[in-house]
């Protein structure tokens, strides 16, 4: 997976907001030769992704890299909704998800561990907090290297 600049990520973020949607995450994927730009949008907080909402943010988008032509490749572009295990990006989605459980993995080794399973907390001085059996987690963002929510079935 290679990360997106800013600038790209800012764009693909106004193009989507342009009909109507917000952007969940973007990410470019490479296997082998082939690159995949994905693209993963929500409707608000409420209602569910439709392939018909993925098909018009897909229609705009591809207008969009079109005419700025922002990646250096040839692409495949995937718009999605951002599924049950949808990440976390930034202390609002992790304050949305106040218990929920999730997964963080973890930019360095905190307390021995990686990667750090429980219940949302929510947010409190600026740090996202956690709760295991193990105990009460709390990092701030930048030491989170991703998040995601874990479905329970």
């Amino acid at each position: 997976m290679v990360k997106l600049e800013d600038r790209l990520y800012e764009g693909i973020a106004q193009q989507v907001g342009v009909v109507g949607y917000a952007l969940v995450d973007a990410r470019m994927v490479r296997v082998g030769r082939a690159v995949t730009l994905q693209i993963f949008i929500e409707k608000n907080e409420t209602t569910a992704v439709t392939i018909e909402d993925c098909a018009a943010v897909s229609r705009q988008l591809s207008l969009w890299l079109d005419v700025e032509n922002p990646v250096n490749a040839a692409y495949r572009l995937e718009v999605s909704s951002p599924g049950l295990d949808r990440p976390l990006k930034n202390l609002h989605d992790f304050e949305r998800f106040k218990g929920s459980q999730a997964e963080i993995h973890l930019q360095g080794l905190t307390q021995g561990r990686r990667r750090v399973q429980g219940e949302l907390l929510g947010i409190e001085d600026q740090k996202v907090v956690l709760k295991n059996a193990e105990g009460r987690w709390a990092f701030a963002l930048d030491e989170i290297h991703k998040a995601r929510l874990v479905p329970q079935w």
